[in-house]
């Protein structure tokens, strides 16, 4: 028995197929409904033979803050990275009542861009669709010099003559 551990985390990176839906109910819970486009990976034989790359269409649904953020920031053909936990349901179709459809969302705790807005301005003009106006830091730097770049740390990996050279399959310990 595996008592009760139960885990249910999905994190999803894709682009979105259509512009997020912003909808308020009744009782003022903001809702936003999208869909996200995840290739699967493809095998380096599948490609070599011409095969097309399979698309997994992930419907998802964010609530309240987020669902304003996604809306706000995000469009169709927009790289986004998503966290949330898998639901499913079902309901009863209005015109054939015998007839049941089931469901599988992800409801969405955390969204982040999943492109920074350089690349995705790239991707607009490759005819993903719009772009977005990310928020505004404290501090930007002038248009007409590029950021600053920090200097990449170094790292010693030590001596070439610290290794024994093999020169043929058979001085091999496996």
């Amino acid at each position: 028995m595996l008592g009760a551990c139960a885990i249910n985390k999905v994190i999803l990176m894709g682009r979105l197929t259509h512009d997020p839906e912003l909808r308020q109910s009744q009782n003022g819970v903001m809702s936003c409904r999208f869909s996200v486009a995840i290739d699967r990976p493809q095998s380096s034989q599948a490609a070599q033979n011409g095969q097309e790359r399979v698309t997994d269409f992930i419907n998802c649904v964010a609530f309240n803050k987020t669902a304003e953020f996604v809306s706000r920031y995000f469009n169709k053909g927009k790289m986004i990275l998503v966290e949330g936990s898998l639901r499913t349901g079902s309901y009863n179709d209005k015109n054939h009542p015998d007839v049941k459809h089931y469901t599988t969302d992800v409801w969405v705790d955390n969204v982040s861009f999943g492109e920074t807005k350089s690349a995705s301005s790239g991707a607009s003009a490759g005819g993903y669709g719009g772009g977005y106006t990310a928020p505004q830091n404290n501090y930007s730097a002038p248009a007409s010099q590029p950021a600053p770049q920090q200097a990449a740390p170094s790292v010693s990996v030590g001596s070439i003559d610290d290794f024994e050279e093999i020169i043929n399959d058979s001085d091999l310990p496996f």
